[in-house]
């Protein structure tokens, strides 16, 4: 039983780890706070139950059942009641622990923080420390930003980023009770949750809630201009027949035609928009400039820094990407076509690759130049960006699941379960045989890096713009970072992917 500023919650004790769910952060965003800022929950009397699931943010449930209790929505299935923090801690007292906050992936379109693969027992119980998982508002719901040109006190620009800064402002409010230091929160997250990460870190907001960052596959540069963002909410609206002047009769439109309308707009915007049409957004007001502009002039949080990439992270996507397996060198030409918009600049990805990746078919050259325009870059620019202000470490995750090899490598988002040491739940067991050496060594890093702001090992040397030190996460083989060097030129004169 642990008494919050809004109640007490009762949770229950798992494997001697006391575990909360399902408490809320702030009031369910329906009717007029639809498309606003989150409000406090309403305090309540008694004890509320935190011992179950809570419903994961509304979102198009596509994944079949067992993949989406695993990694996507959870066992609670979707719901409005959605603002909500899940709780694991060694002992609610007042031993002060270290705090990770987990902000989950999904393309900001999908996921949960109540999914299986973030259950965050093992990794509380090896640090002797508390961690969180976050809930907040996907897609239309969460960032869809409608500008000036919306009706006066209709929506507030990037609600799914305020939520992730009202959990935090929770945290920092309540995780005493639950034997957690508000003074040593570090936020983590994987995806579209390292983007959340990276965004953070220049959200004024946000500034003070947390002491340090770790960004999983996630840079800083998700977040759309004005410009992009409205052609977003016109093309949402237009779904509707709707001009943005009659955007306010978006809250009385039942959520699945919500969803509808947000899976058609991504379909038709997505290759455009980087495959992100949702995602956070520059307003001049909560998100007043490019995080990568506030971070190069020093107007970023200055907190110590870990972040890294998977070797093959575009292997996940392209495992669904049946064309892609079927490339020849002209459908390959003309995917680098789509992806810039200067002929000439195409011409150079196209040879460019076929010579550092030429042992690589054309699907795999595809791959390789995905991973490195998605993500490699991007976190190399934040890596060399924020080493001129804060510690700032960078690893490359190299581990292969041996029955996914043939599949998706040393792919997106395989690294989770080993941070969460989730791996050995029964529905990835056999898909993860051998990881416990290697989650075990995550583990520790990560918890060493939440207690004092420093992965901790000896070897690990911090990343410089000139020393460019990567620590490797698996077994020695094609580092991440050797064929990388090959195309840093290419990237650095394509503001490190942010420019097509």
């Amino acid at each position: 039983m642990v008494a919050t500023r809004s109640g007490r919650v009762e949770g229950r004790f798992v494997r001697g780890r006391a575990v909360f769910r399902g408490v809320p952060y702030a009031a369910p965003p329906v009717g007029e706070r639809r498309f606003r800022a989150p409000v406090p929950p309403e305090p309540w009397t008694g004890v509320r139950d935190a011992r179950g699931h809570a419903p994961a943010a509304p979102q198009n449930e596509a994944m079949i059942r067992i993949l989406s209790a695993l990694a996507g929505t959870g066992p609670a299935g979707v719901g409005d009641d959605c603002l909500t923090v899940n709780v694991w801690t060694p002992a609610a007292d007042d031993a002060k622990r270290p705090v990770l906050v987990w902000i989950h992936g999904g393309a900001f379109l999908m996921g949960s923080g109540g999914a299986l693969v973030y259950d965050g027992g093992s990794l509380a119980a090896r640090g002797d420390l508390v961690v969180v998982t976050v809930n907040y508002r996907l897609g239309a719901f969460g960032f869809l930003s409608f500008g000036e040109s919306a009706p006066a006190g209709f929506a507030d620009s990037n609600p799914g980023l305020r939520d992730q800064v009202a959990a935090l402002e929770w945290v920092r409010d309540n995780i005493a009770a639950f034997g957690g230091d508000p003074e040593r929160v570090t936020i983590f997250g994987e995806s579209a949750g390292a983007m959340s990460v990276g965004t953070l870190l220049a959200t004024p907001a946000a500034r003070g809630l947390f002491r340090g960052a770790i960004a999983q596959s996630g840079a800083m540069h998700n977040v759309s201009t004005p410009e992009a963002s409205a052609r977003v909410a016109e093309t949402f609206l237009a779904e509707f027949g709707l001009a943005m002047g009659d955007a306010h009769a978006l809250r009385d439109v039942p959520t699945r035609d919500l969803l509808r309308a947000q899976r058609k707009v991504t379909q038709k915007l997505g290759f455009t928009h980087r495959g992100l049409p949702f995602q956070p957004a520059e307003d001049g007001d909560w998100l007043p400039e490019q995080p990568l502009a506030a971070l190069e002039a020093g107007r970023a949080a200055q907190v110590p820094l870990l972040l890294g990439t998977n070797r093959d992270e575009w292997d996940l996507f392209q495992a669904g990407d049946r064309k892609a397996r079927e490339l020849d060198a002209a459908a390959l030409r003309r995917r680098f076509e789509r992806a810039f918009e200067a002929s000439a600049d195409a011409a150079a990805a196209d040879e460019l690759y076929a010579a550092v990746y030429g042992d690589r078919p054309p699907h795999r050259r595809w791959s390789a130049f995905q991973t490195d325009r998605v993500f490699r870059a991007p976190a190399e620019r934040m890596a060399e960006l924020h080493s001129e202000h804060a510690p700032t470490w960078a690893y490359g995750f190299t581990w292969v699941p041996p029955h996914l090899r043939r599949f998706v490598g040393a792919g997106h988002a395989m690294e989770v379960p080993l941070v969460f040491g989730t791996w050995r739940h029964p529905m990835v067991r056999g898909l993860t045989l051998g990881a416990g050496p290697l989650s075990r060594k995550i583990q520790d890093r990560w918890i060493a890096f939440a207690r004092d702001g420093d992965p901790g090992h000896p070897k690990w040397k911090p990343y410089t713009r000139e020393g460019r030190h990567l620590h490797r996460l698996g077994p020695r083989g094609d580092c991440p970072m050797a064929r990388f060097e090959q195309v840093r030129a290419f990237w650095a004169a394509h503001d490190h992917g942010t420019r097509g």
